[in-house]
Parts: C-alpha cells; structure tokens; sequence
C-alpha cells in the first residue's frame, strides 16, 4: 500500500488530466495538492484567479474520501449555491475510472456513491461513528452549530464584498473564527482564495503560501496585457499579483445597503441607456429624506429598448414619478418611446464631464447614500469600482444624475441651499 500511495502522491496532476481538468499541470499543482490531501498543519493557498486551484481541490476532497474514508470533511464557500458547484465537481471525479480504480488498488472494493444530495456526498468506504455525512457543503453564513469536522476546507469565502465593506469583513472574520470550534481534535483547516483587503479574513489565517501569476507561469505574457487592459489597478493587483496597493484610485467604499424599499415611493428615476456594445442600462429611483439619499439601483447587459417594460414595471411598483434621461446620443429617441407608453420624461443634455460630475454630486452625498434592499450587487459593485479610467461607469453615472437634483449642500453660512451649478434639472 505504500508504493501505491507514492506513486499517487508523484503523479496528483495526471490523476486530475485523468479526471478531466487538462490545465492541471505538474507544478505548480502537484505541490498544491499534495499539501492538501496529505499534509498534518493547517495550510492556506493563495493563487491567482485562473490558476484552477478550485478544480485541483475537487480532486483532492475526492482522493482524500477514497484514501482516508474514516475523515469526515467539512467545505464552506460565501454562499449556499456556490458550494453545490463544488459537490458536483467532487461527485464527478468519485465516479472516474481512476478514482475507482485508487478505491479497488487500496481497499479491494468498488467505490459506490450511497448520499448524494445538492450540499453532501457519502461513499461505502466511509466508517465514521459521528453520523455526519462524509463531505458536507455549506455557505459560510449558514448555522454551523452543532456540527463537527476532522478537515475543514474553506474556498473563496473571501470577495470583493469583502474589499468594498468593512461590516462584510468583520463579518466573515467571525465566521471564520467559528470554524475553530467544528474542527475536531487534530484535525486541520484548509483554506484558498484571494486576499481582497489589508484587514480581510486572511489575516487570521495560518501557514499562507503564495503564488502569484509571475510564480505559476500558467498565464502568458499577452494574456496578462489584456487582461491589465480591462481591470483597475487594484483589482488587478488583488487577482493576479496577490497584494494590496494603496489605491487612490477607489473612490466609494463602504456601501450601506438593505433599507426598506419603502424610503425610495414616490422618488425620481433616471435611466443611464445602452444602445448596444459593452455599456449597461442602469436604472436608479432616489429620494432624500433628511440628510439620507436612498437609492435603488438596477443594471442589466442589454439594450435599453429590451429594459423599457421592466423599467416602467419597476417605477409602478415603487409608486415612483418622473423618469430623467439624457438625448445626447440618442436625440430625444429614449424619452419619445417612453412617453409614448404613458411615462412622464424629462429629458436633457449633459454638457458636465462625466469624472467631474460623479465625484462631484456622487461623491459628495456618498456618507448619506443608502441603498435600497434588492439593489443589484452588480449596480454597487459598479460604483465602489469606479475611478476615471473604469471600463464602466454607468450605474455611478445614474446614481450621480440623481445626486445632482436631490443633493443639497450647506454654504459657508450654514444655510442650506439647492445645489444649481452645472445642474440641467434646476
């Protein structure tokens, strides 16, 4: 049993080739993967985006399940439907001819799957007096009470939520220092992923090893000038490099989100319209009350005449009034189509530099902006990704035209005044 399980340690990579994931390569994977299926300490991954770390993982749990059945395993993702990827990948490679054939080399006995749902899976090699299931998924903001685990695996519970949130990296944080009291007694903590932020969960993490994209080699140089192309600074650097650069270019941060849809009835909307290429249709309703600018915000990737009906349907349901939108590139086109359909239109040209004005009107209000619960991620994801040379500015660009007409600032006299410089709704 020993020459087998060297010569399954040497060869990790061709296992997974033999699984199906034909990018796994002898290194960096190999070391990975050792690492994780046999080695004693906690271990903790950090490699870049694109570098398959999760396809060599599913292998791993699986050979992990095959070589030690009497291990229970727990695995956490950020949420619930990204572990059942996961479960499905490990199912997958449980049922392979060279997984079958490791179960019959080791064990003289065929490899049945006989628990399989959406978030577990349990073989007949398993023997485990717990009556937990051998692998158990779940999204890291589920309850963890009560249960228990010898490995504990953690993939991806890091995101960019984290980079933008401070209340979403205290949170993950706590949730991840529960993990300390499902891991039995000699067990480990294994954990991949990215870090996002200087203060995010990696820093309670221990055993860290990194592999940036320069160290794994497995992205070409081209590949790498495209993708520098599309992407901040800092969001490349967090990807690809696996650091923290000061970002001057993050503008917004810290997002407050989830106030009842309530605060925008009755509010002013503004629709930012794609005619097609890479551009988004955002669409935003505002309302201040007090010193609060509530905001809800929608996108999609589509043209804004495939939006028009679920825009208005949206403005209905809010019980909100006017709609606001720009004729500089479509002469009018947007307003006479929605007017056509009963919606009352203000239309207007947009003289103001669109850099000038986001971070004039935006982020001006931005320590009052609240958005509205069921806001599109994306729309936020948008905006706290903004700076002058983002690939998108649209939802940013909506969010600041309704900033513009409902901000109010205070002059030197402490008298409150509306806002009217450079503003077309005034």
């Amino acid at each position: 049993m020993k020459e087998i399980v060297n010569q399954i340690r040497k060869n990790l990579y061709k296992i997974a080739n033999e699984v199906g994931f034909k990018d796994i390569r002898e290194y960096p994977h190999n070391e990975w993967m050792d690492e994780i299926v046999f080695g004693e300490s906690d271990y903790t991954l950090m490699s870049h985006r694109g570098s398959y770390k999760s396809s060599a993982l599913s292998v791993c749990i699986a050979l992990i399940m095959v070589m030690m059945p009497w291990l229970n395993i727990i695995f956490l993702r950020k949420a619930d439907n990204d572990v059942t990827e996961m479960i499905k990948m490990v199912k997958k490679a449980l049922e392979s001819r060279v997984i079958q054939n490791i179960s019959i080399a080791l064990w003289k006995k065929e490899l049945k799957i006989i628990e399989s749902t959406a978030s577990s899976i349990t073989t007949n090699l398993f023997y485990n007096s717990s009556g937990a299931s051998q692998l158990l998924g779940i999204g890291l903001k589920s309850s963890i009470t009560g249960k228990h685990a010898d490995i504990v695996i953690t993939d991806d519970i890091c995101n960019i939520t984290d980079r933008i949130s401070k209340a979403e990296r205290d949170r993950t944080k706590l949730q991840y220092q529960e993990l300390q009291n499902i891991k039995n007694r000699g067990g480990r903590i294994i954990n991949l992923g990215t870090k996002w932020h200087q203060d995010d969960v990696f820093t309670l993490m221990d055993n860290i090893n990194i592999y940036d994209y320069l160290k794994t080699g497995l992205i070409s140089d081209e590949e790498i000038k495209r993708i520098k192309k599309k992407m901040l600074p800092s969001l490349f650097a967090c990807n690809y490099e696996l650091k923290i650069i000061a970002s001057e270019d993050v503008i917004f941060s810290d997002p407050k989100k989830n106030a009842d849809r309530s605060k925008v009835e009755q509010g002013i909307c503004h629709i930012d319209a794609a005619y097609g290429g890479e551009d988004l249709t955002s669409f935003t309703i505002g309302r201040k009350e007090g010193d609060v600018l509530y905001l809800y915000g929608r996108c999609w990737h589509k043209h804004v005449d495939d939006c028009q009906d679920e825009i208005i349907k949206l403005r209905k349901s809010f019980n909100a009034g006017k709609i606001y939108c720009e004729d500089n590139s479509d002469k009018g086109y947007l307003a006479k189509e929605l007017r056509n359909k009963g919606e009352r239109v203000v239309k207007y040209h947009e003289d103001m530099n669109k850099f000038l004005k986001i971070t004039t009107y935006l982020k001006g209000a931005w320590n009052d902006v609240v958005f509205i619960e069921g806001t599109d991620e994306e729309y936020i994801n948008q905006i706290c990704d903004y700076n002058e040379n983002a690939e998108h500015d649209d939802c940013p660009d909506s969010a600041s035209s309704i900033a513009r007409l409902l901000y109010k600032k205070k002059s030197n006299g402490d008298k409150e005044r509306n806002e009217t410089y450079n503003n077309p709704f005034l």
